[in-house]
């Protein structure tokens, strides 16, 4: 199916090269995984077969990572152009990450790492909560820049780890939280349940991640 089956879902998007490749067993449905255990609905599409419709209906996107040497995302950054009229929240992953860098005016540049390592959160978000250091699992050859009206959450103008908009809820990590950091997944899947019930993301979550 590549529809949205229900309104509000958030939509998992798969940027893997191939449509239904077996990366999507462990760059996507672990993510889906996460988020049904902890009580919200989502739905998985490849980038390819987006429409306009499925972003109307979706309560939020998430973009997914994809295999170390797949960067097929990077040759289709048109497919991507819908997210500068997008109004709801998104988190970019790795992959994903670059694809709003790349829309949004930054660069996709190149900047190998795998495994664990520290993040120094130095700018409080909703979504990350305060400054602190975590340890994140990468897996990329390529990272992002800072694009402009965005917020730099960790890590280098330069190559940024975590960032966000400054006034949208469009976030992008370059780690991998279905590895490790779930709680991150939780806290955006979190924040779209309170848009619906009419509180404030950015005051709540804020107030939830320093408790």
């Amino acid at each position: 199916m590549t529809a949205v089956e229900a309104k509000g879902d958030i939509l998992l998007l798969d940027l893997a090269s191939q449509q239904a490749h077996l990366s999507r067993y462990e760059f996507v449905r672990p993510i889906g995984s996460i988020l049904q255990k902890a009580g919200h609905a989502c739905h998985v599409i490849h980038y390819s077969d987006l429409r306009p419709e499925d972003l109307q209906e979706c309560g939020g996107v998430i973009l997914c990572g994809t295999a170390l040497m797949d960067n097929g995302y990077a040759e289709n950054l048109s497919a991507f152009s819908w997210l500068k009229d997008f109004c709801r929240p998104v988190l970019g992953i790795c992959a994903g990450m670059q694809v709003i860098s790349a829309a949004f005016g930054g660069s996709i540049v190149s900047h190998p790492s795998i495994g664990l390592e520290k993040i120094d959160i130095i700018q409080a978000s909703p979504l990350l909560g305060g400054p602190r250091a975590i340890e994140g699992y990468m897996l990329h050859n390529f990272a992002a820049s800072l694009p402009e009206d965005f917020m730099l959450l960790a890590g280098r103008a330069e190559a940024a780890q975590a960032f966000r908009h400054t006034v949208r809820p469009i976030y992008g990590i370059i780690f991998h939280p279905e590895v490790r950091n779930r709680w991150i997944l939780e806290s955006f899947a979190a924040g779209l349940a309170h848009n619906r019930q009419g509180s404030s993301y950015e005051t709540d979550l804020c107030n939830e991640s320093s408790q």
